[in-house]
């Protein structure tokens, strides 16, 4: 494709657009297990306009060209300190997103190490459980550090003994989950900001899917163990808002126990004529949307907001995890009740849990495929909870479908009749 020698009308665009978003999973209905997350259309509304109001500010000017913006970030750091039980001192910075988050704390970890251990070009390792999220190992790659991944327990959580034994005195950080993606269960966070404590390392938490869902899902009484900074030891978290905080997407929060770690995180350079460049995160540019949307929707939905949404997403949880449970052949994996991701796997050997996932998609139920164990797996949000019948219908059809393409058609014999 090239650009028109004529500009197109805007109602044409339009058109091409509805046209080709039809061809889209419905997100709005459930259909699709992360990607979007979607409340209702008084939400969307609000991401919308407030986007809308600022499509064409540009965080990187603010404070000097863009104050509101300025007073915009201040206020959002400030409701997530609050929610994250920060203590006093702590600081944070807003991101576009989890992997910028994690990347922001690695390095400020790793540039923090090297000023306390007078290495300015020093290399050093961090040390994870197999199920923390590919995104560190992005930012690890970038910068020239070395992950170290342990097994998980047989309950999918990271397992202090073995992390402990693959720190050396090159390591600088241990990283935990809250909770990991693949499996939806927390990392024992106490006990390793203990050993974090211990042996003088950074501990991050990741939070990036959880974080707008933990702290409300605890007030409803499901069993979240304490993450945040409350832990002693947690030297840093992240938690994206355009997850489960519903702002419009390229919104995250990496936030430091100690602001003064902040000095380590911002990038500032002088060597070219214009002047000194200095940016507090990795991005240059930042959408000023991003950041008028994270501020009207937190305020727009308030604790009230966040626990009607949380209650929803969680007994939507529960009730796909019951009914699952409940079809001859599957088996969902446990423990679950922690977060609001979760995966199923088949126990008859006649049932290919990927073919079962195909079918899925082809009647328009967008699926996760879980390599190790074989599984599907699913992320659940408040639209889910009105087509959990549906979905469970679906699944019976899919296992229904799959066993007759493993049985092979049925031969006619003429004398059975």
């Amino acid at each position: 494709m090239k650009i028109p020698e004529r500009g197109v009308a805007k109602d044409a665009l339009m058109q091409q657009l509805k046209s080709m978003k039809s061809e889209d999973f419905d997100w709005r209905s459930g259909h699709v297990p992360s990607y979007t997350y979607f409340i209702d259309d008084e939400t969307l509304d609000m991401q919308r306009e407030a986007y809308g109001e600022y499509i064409a500010e540009n965080g990187l000017g603010a404070p000097r060209a863009f104050k509101s913006l300025e007073k915009m970030t201040d206020d959002i750091k400030s409701m997530g300190l609050d929610l994250f039980n920060a203590p006093e001192g702590a600081g944070a910075s807003f991101t576009s997103g989890g992997t910028e988050s994690v990347f922001m704390a690695v390095k400020t970890a790793r540039d923090l190490t090297r000023h306390l251990r007078g290495e300015p070009d020093g290399r050093f390792n961090i040390v994870a459980c197999e199920t923390a999220h590919p995104c560190l190992d992005k930012a690890a790659q970038l910068m020239g550090i070395e992950v170290r991944r342990t097994p998980h327990t047989p309950e999918f959580r990271a397992n202090p003994q073995l992390m402990r034994a693959a720190v050396d005195d090159r390591t600088m950080m241990l990283f935990a989950s809250a909770p990991n993606y693949p499996f939806g269960t927390f990392d024992p966070i106490a006990r390793l900001g203990t050993l974090a404590q211990d042996l003088k390392l950074r501990l991050h938490v990741d939070g990036c899917w959880g974080g707008f869902l933990n702290p409300f899902a605890e007030r409803l009484g499901y069993p979240i163990p304490e993450w945040d900074f409350r832990v002693p030891g947690v030297s840093s978290l992240s938690a994206d808002i355009h997850k489960f905080g519903y702002a419009a997407k390229g919104a995250s929060l990496v936030l430091y126990r100690d602001a003064a770690d902040q000095e380590f995180e911002r990038f500032t350079f002088s060597g070219w004529p214009r002047g000194t460049y200095s940016t507090p995160t990795f991005q240059g540019t930042k959408a000023g949307g991003a950041v008028a949307s994270a501020w009207a929707v937190m305020q727009f939905l308030g604790m009230d907001g966040y626990l009607r949404a949380a209650r929803q997403t969680m007994e939507a949880t529960m009730q796909l995890i019951e009914g699952l449970n409940g079809i001859p052949g599957l088996r969902c994996l446990e423990p679950f009740g922690e977060s609001n991701l979760m995966s199923f796997e088949a126990t008859d050997p006649a049932i290919d849990i990927y073919a079962v996932a195909d079918r899925l998609e082809e009647r328009g139920w967008l699926r996760g495929r879980m390599r190790d164990p074989k599984a599907i797996q699913q992320g659940v949000n408040p639209a889910h909870l009105a087509t959990v019948g549906a979905y469970l219908d679906a699944v019976r059809e899919a296992i229904d479908h799959v066993r007759m393409q493993a049985e092979g058609p049925v031969a006619y014999d003429e004398h059975s009749y």
